[in-house]
């Protein structure tokens, strides 16, 4: 599954700001325009005028003219935008051979035009590239700028987000706060822009499970869009829906779907019913309810999510794809097999055609589907596409990557199905090291693959290696998450289970107890 989260501190379009009497008045209405309809999420309409914008640019500047580079950046980020990837790449690649033989190679237009090309492969999951470029554009602005200039900020939240993508959250860190601490120096600590960095850094220790570090920043940025641009601007809205992401990963449902609903409601007001945003938000709230087993609130969320998208991006962008993962993933969970299957198929159609086949996200599908046939027990047609997520997530994100744990824990459940348990324990015991290697050992990943290592162990009857793992698996669960979180409800029962096989069943009463109370809230 897939859930959106606006956190990218550059706007999609750049308009270089030039001195007025340098930019014929057709040309300059003509961005003007786009710039309206992009923000209005108008994005057909947007593409079309930034088409004539590059005509009226080549024709009355010249085809090698720094003004021609800005149209076709333009044109290139709102392809992007839409998903056409193919035609992104070469406007953004002339766009940059313009600006270094018109600016020189050192030119912050340069680095500027690299970091647009850098996110484009960062999107294709052409991370090494994306690596390259993004460095690349962080030593111009170095070079040309100084150590210390705000324009800093992007490259080094940019080249963060790759990292954190990638899992190397080591590296990601002091990137994020080197970006906040020039932000908060050059502009003041209530800059708009402090609160996106913010934010991200909030997002990373989100994905390392520190709950109580994160939150703080996520309220701080808030607080700073809210006093900047007042409670009811789409910047707000954002911020509300990542704070409440934050509390329903904590387990804090009642707290987090307010947050989702308020985060709507101002979308809707201010950008429109059909707006991507809202779109998202709707996807947000869709799977809070389906985590609550709220199927009946969910689905129709699901579906009015997709169709905003279709409607504005069209029937094959990635991001219609992720639509019909999350309803089809919804379907699952109701046993609807028959009305999942093709959502399924669909979504991966679309991201093989528009991402190409190795993909990480074509991993999600596939792995998606496997887990499909799984529950109907069609463990033969699950096999393969568990094996093939597996080796594209390990080609396109690294072996040692939180992802690439996922599969293994997915194809060894397969295997322990079908009684294959010597071919499971390997893979199982795979996860449980990558997840200590990403995130710690006491991360709540950790536990989930333990809960599973144990239960393998449970059903081999080796009772004395399958204790042991279900405690730890508890300890760590009850350190990161709380003592009410969802999934430790599920672990209790688990252990308790395991203790009543084992003829302890008066240990195992007071965790069913405790198990009752947590699933009743």
């Amino acid at each position: 599954m897939k859930i959106e989260k606006v956190v990218a501190l550059t706007t999609l379009l750049f308009l270089l700001p030039e001195p007025l009497a340098a930019r014929p008045s057709v040309w300059n209405e003509l961005n003007d325009q786009v710039v309206k309809f992009y923000t209005e999420g108008r994005y057909a309409e947007a593409t079309d005028v930034a088409k004539e914008a590059l005509d009226v640019a080549e024709k009355t500047f010249g085809p090698a003219h720094p003004h021609v580079a800005t149209s076709l950046n333009n044109l290139a980020s709102l392809y992007k935008l839409q998903g056409n990837y193919g035609g992104a790449e070469p406007l953004y690649q002339q766009a940059l051979a313009i600006y270094e033989k018109a600016l020189g190679q050192d030119h912050p237009y340069v680095a500027t035009s690299l970091n647009k090309l850098a996110s484009l492969y960062k999107s294709q999951g052409k991370l090494d590239q994306a690596d390259l470029f993004y460095k690349k554009a962080l030593v111009i602005y170095e070079k040309a700028l100084g150590q210390d200039h705000p324009q800093l900020a992007t490259p080094l939240n940019n080249l963060a987000e790759l990292y954190r993508l990638q899992g190397h959250y080591v590296e990601a860190e002091p990137l994020y706060k080197r970006a906040l601490s020039i932000i908060e120096k050059a502009l003041g600590e209530d800059h708009p822009y402090a609160a996106t960095s913010l934010n991200n850094l909030a997002e990373l220790y989100r994905a390392e499970g520190h709950y109580l570090e994160a939150e703080p920043l996520y309220r701080r940025a808030l607080a700073i869009l809210e006093k900047t641009f007042g409670p009811d601007h789409p910047d707000a809205a954002t911020s509300v829906n990542n704070l409440a992401l934050l509390y329903k990963t904590e387990g804090r449902y009642a707290e987090a779907e307010p947050l989702y609903r308020q985060a709507l409601t101002i979308s809707e007001k201010a950008l429109g019913p059909d707006h991507l945003d809202v779109s998202r938000f709707l996807n947000n709230l869709a799977e809070l309810y389906r985590a609550q087993k709220k199927y009946d609130q969910a689905e129709p969320l699901y579906k009015r999510s997709l169709a905003i998208r279709e409607k504005v991006l069209g029937s094959d962008h990635p991001e219609v794809a992720g639509s019909l993962n999350n309803l089809a993933e919804l379907y699952l969970a109701q046993g609807r097999y028959v009305e999942a299957e093709p959502l399924y198929k669909r979504s991966l159609a679309i991201r093989e055609k528009t991402m190409g086949p190795d993909h990480a996200d074509v991993a999600v599908s596939l792995n998606s589907l496997a887990g499909l046939y799984y529950a109907q027990g069609k463990y033969a047609e699950a096999e393969p596409l568990y094996r093939r997520s597996l080796e594209l997530k390990r080609k396109a994100l690294g072996p040692d990557h939180s992802d690439v744990a996922v599969s293994l824990n997915n194809l060894a459940g397969l295997y322990q199905a079908q009684d294959r348990y010597a071919e499971a324990e390997p893979l199982y015991k795979e996860a449980i090291s990558i997840q200590q290697k990403a995130f710690g050992p006491e991360h709540f990943s950790v536990a989930t693959y333990l809960n599973n290592l144990a239960l393998l162990y449970k059903v081999q009857g080796r009772y004395s290696e399958a204790g042991p793992a279900y405690q730890r698996a508890l300890a760590i669960l009850e350190k990161g998450l709380g003592p009410d979180h969802p999934d430790l409800a599920i672990l209790l029962k688990n252990y308790a289970l395991f203790l009543r096989e084992v003829g302890r069943g008066s240990e195992a009463e007071p965790l069913e107890e405790r198990a009752k109370k947590i699933q009743s809230r």
